[in-house]
């Protein structure tokens, strides 16, 4: 059995048993933060005034018995696109350089509740349009694993902490693969849940029918214990829905030693193309056979519509986020141009100085595919692939209880690579897009490492509100893998104390 050396769950069992003070496990991020900062540049914000307060908080209401939860007392980290109330939120963007929300995100104000402690906010790229953390307005992330290369994105802040060492568990966004792809490069584990399981009320929006906050850990179970905390229903986001079905999820996600007879998988085709790295491939492959010696049914099928995946995704988010920074005009609050004539050239001038290039070259094409003369050439058509794909995928479920494959066609590539060629960082989404338009539950975990030692990632695909299962396969494949040495750092924050 794989031993689960670095762990929130364990942490926070330490913590409920006075072996560890809450103060101790903070001090213990931030010393391992301002090891490795200067090299990675995962936050942006550090909270110490704030972790350090709520530090004494929870300890004291753990001793009286207010906090009881397995994650009370254990530092997190909070991506920048998510807003928490006196503490700020840049969305790494120019235009929201020195914005301080008022008010706190439903996601964050529930571990808030659980008693987590936040110790930062992390870096990503610009308003989460990127594959990199590379479009970022205050500097790149770099992989922990090696850091001429990059972490992925949009959530590269949040797994380049977690492969650090930095906390044991971020929050991320994903709306076409920002959790899973930089998971994969980075060697962690991060999920996707089924869209309206935790509310986007308090998330700067990019892609509204797209975008879902998920948990970022070094293991199956630690993702569970938060996603446990996350999905709640909120009245304040009208997609969010009911998941009391997840109550639970965190010791079901601990079980791995049980038989999958009966359990099917399938692999699309397409997944497994020319294209991939070789070692991508392996892993895939490997990760399918492990289940299959678990007594799981393991089958290749097509999935015909892959090939249509990146352009529908692409008009569908550029759309939608042309809409949503609409709201991003220097009136109300964010950036504003210091010299201009008028209204309009005050817009002009603080929507040009304040965006990045990635992100004007977004709103572009949203707002070209929005526009009267090309509505039905390209959006309504996007949404028609939209729903052909979701159906493709209801047809598949109907025939196998999770899908197996890449969760990117390569491993983290190097730093400035990626930018030189647009195209080519669209492409690195491949695998992912597809999961957020058809509204799905996906999950990436490492296995293994390429020659170079970067984290090969494979990523699990479920049926809409069927993370059950992908925790159950995540959990016995955790076992199965070969080695899980050197998957995150070393040493992570909190090794050693508390002994």
């Amino acid at each position: 059995m794989t031993e689960r050396k670095q762990s929130a769950l364990s942490l926070g069992e330490k913590i409920r048993r006075q072996e560890i003070r809450v103060k101790e496990a903070v001090d213990a991020a931030y010393q391992k933060i301002s090891e490795s900062e200067p090299q990675i540049h995962a936050f942006l914000t550090l909270t110490e005034e704030y972790a350090y307060r709520r530090a004494e908080e929870v300890q004291k209401g753990i001793q009286e018995g207010r906090y009881t939860g397995p994650l009370a007392g254990v530092p997190i980290a909070v991506k920048d696109n998510i807003c928490t109330a006196g503490i700020r939120t840049t969305c790494a963007s120019k235009m929201l350089g020195d914005f301080v929300p008022p008010y706190s995100a439903t996601a964050f104000s529930l571990l808030e509740e659980a008693g987590a402690i936040l110790v930062g906010k992390t870096n990503m790229d610009e308003f989460a349009m990127g594959s990199t953390t590379e479009t970022s307005a205050f500097g790149v992330t770099r992989n922990p694993h090696n850091p001429e290369h990059v972490p992925g994105g949009s959530s590269g802040g949040s797994c380049a902490a977690v492969a650090a060492g930095e906390t044991f568990l971020a929050v991320g966004s994903d709306t076409g693969g920002s959790i899973r792809q930089p998971s994969s490069y980075c060697g962690v584990t991060g999920l996707k849940p089924t869209y309206g399981t935790v509310s986007r009320s308090g998330l700067i929006a990019y892609a509204s029918s797209l975008d879902q906050i998920g948990p970022i850990g070094t293991n199956i179970a630690d993702c569970a214990a938060m996603l446990e905390i996350l999905a709640k229903q909120d009245a304040a986001d009208s997609t969010s829905m009911d998941r009391s079905d997840l109550v639970g999820i965190t010791q079901a996600a601990a079980r791995a030693d049980e038989s999958l007879k009966g359990f099917r998988v399938g692999i699309p085709q397409e997944y497994l193309s020319s294209q991939i790295q070789p070692q991508v491939r392996d892993a895939v492959e490997a990760a399918a056979k492990a289940l299959a010696e678990r007594g799981a049914e393991v089958e290749i099928f097509s999935l015909s519509m892959t090939d249509y995946v990146i352009p529908t995704y692409y008009l569908i988010a550029c759309a939608e986020a042309s809409s949503n920074l609409e709201r991003f005009d220097g009136v109300k609050y964010g950036y504003r141009a210091a010299a201009y004539k008028g209204l309009h050239e005050m817009y002009k001038k603080s929507r040009s100085e304040g965006f990045g290039e990635e992100v004007k070259r977004r709103i572009m094409l949203g707002t070209f595919v929005l526009s009267s003369g090309y509505y039905d050439a390209y959006y309504l058509k996007a949404l028609r692939a939209k729903a052909l794909l979701k159906k493709e995928f209801d047809e598949a479920f109907a025939k196998y209880d999770i899908l197996i494959g890449p969760a990117a066609p390569t491993t983290a590539p190097k730093i400035g690579t990626s930018l030189q060629d647009p195209i080519l960082m669209y492409l690195s989404d491949i695998y992912t897009v597809a999961v957020n338009l058809a509204g799905l539950p996906g999950l990436s975990m490492p296995w293994g490492k390429d020659e170079n030692g970067l984290p090969v990632g494979i990523q699990l695909i479920g049926d809409c509100f069927q993370e059950r299962k992908l925790f159950r396969a995540a959990a016995c494949l955790e076992e199965d893998r070969p080695s899980a040495k050197n998957t995150v750092s070393e040493k992570s924050a909190c090794d050693g104390i508390g002994r």
